[in-house]
């Protein structure tokens, strides 16, 4: 009886915090032997993306596109980012190991200017950390030491309605932080036990949701729905059970398949929770070996791009693979010589 007890528990737990669930996302990342990290994630959305890789340089000059107080700052690390739309950087990959994803979360509250702190649009988060850091401590250290305010922009063919988003970084050496804004306020949670992320609830509320599955035996019974706190105990459980290898091609393939296992089926659609919808695309970044995977729920092949074969000079310029939308180009193998010149895009406005 215990044992039905705390299921039971659990799911009434589940239950009571997916109620309001949106968007189906799920970031995981893998403590691999001899120090192999990888961070893998899935991008789920009811409407088609455009999403293409792009190599920055360092050296380029950044501001927060966010009105005349933006923070300003000029790139010391090279990264390989997926672009959102051509307008923001949603996941990426710098050289020194660092990676980002940006994760729906429905509840997130950004700050009302002051008047007095820097500014930063939501759709340069991701890229002001790759630019500048190599490390999640250094990143959360400056976070906390230079505080700015984050402003929200429209979704992309959504007149109106603001993006809720959370950012979520991890380095090689398997350190995480996840940054959410709740109720104006920045929450940082940071430490290497930090290795899942969904959706709403916030971070620390999925915890605890966790923490109710941790009595039940995964091997008997593990939540089975696309909810945000159903996908993190799967994800949670998987992430210890795959196998566990520092040969990067087995690594990634462990990775691969628990990110697979929280994949929401193509074509789905929830009239009423329109961001709870199909896996558009996955991605696996190997901090380690600097490789970084991809592949598309509509193309047949995996393909990456192995950055050590990177030029990140300055003079080398941006460059960009056009991948078409969902990724849905079909390419196979290492990628990294078709890459071509190409302006940069602009990174979304936000006031």
């Amino acid at each position: 009886m215990p044992g039905i007890t705390r299921l039971f528990a659990a799911l009434i737990a589940a239950a009571s915090l997916t109620a309001l669930e949106a968007q189906a996302c799920t970031r995981v990342i893998y403590h691999g032997p001899n120090e192999t990290y990888l961070t893998g994630r899935s991008m789920d959305f009811k409407d088609p993306i455009v999403s293409n890789l792009w190599v920055f340089p360092r050296g380029m000059k950044r501001h927060g596109a966010a009105g005349p107080r933006s923070v300003a700052w000029t790139s010391s690390y090279g990264s390989l980012i997926v672009s959102g739309y051509e307008i923001s950087a949603v996941d990426g990959m710098n050289e020194a190991g660092l990676n980002a994803n940006l994760l729906w979360l429905a509840n997130a509250a950004y700050p009302e200017d002051d008047g007095v702190t820097p500014r930063l649009s939501l759709s340069i988060w991701a890229q002001y950390f790759l630019d500048q850091f190599a490390t999640v401590d250094e990143a959360v250290r400056h976070a906390r030491a230079m505080p700015v305010q984050v402003v929200s922009g429209e979704v992309p063919g959504r007149p109106g309605s603001l993006a809720p988003l959370h950012l979520s970084l991890s380095d090689a050496t398997g350190d995480s932080a996840i940054f959410e804004w709740i109720d104006g306020k920045l929450r940082i949670h940071h430490g290497r036990e930090f290795r899942v992320m969904t959706n709403e609830p916030s971070y620390d509320e999925q915890l605890a949701v966790t923490r109710y599955w941790s009595g039940v035996d995964g091997r008997t019974f593990l939540p089975g729905t696309n909810r945000a706190s159903d996908r993190f105990v799967r994800a949670s459980y998987y992430t210890d059970t795959v196998i566990q290898s520092d040969e990067p091609r087995i690594a990634a393939a462990a990775v691969f398949s628990i990110v697979r296992n929280v994949s929401v089926p193509y074509g789905i659609s929830v009239p009423d929770a329109p961001n709870l919808s199909t896996t558009r695309w996955r991605i696996v970044a190997d901090h380690k070996n600097k490789l970084f995977y991809a592949e598309s729920a509509t193309a047949p092949n995996t393909f990456w791009v192995d950055l050590k074969r990177l030029d990140f000079s300055k003079d080398a310029g941006p460059r960009t693979l056009d991948l078409g939308t969902d990724m849905d180009r079909i390419l196979a193998g290492e990628v990294s010589d078709r890459f071509v010149s190409a302006p940069p895009f602009d990174f979304m406005e936000a006031e």
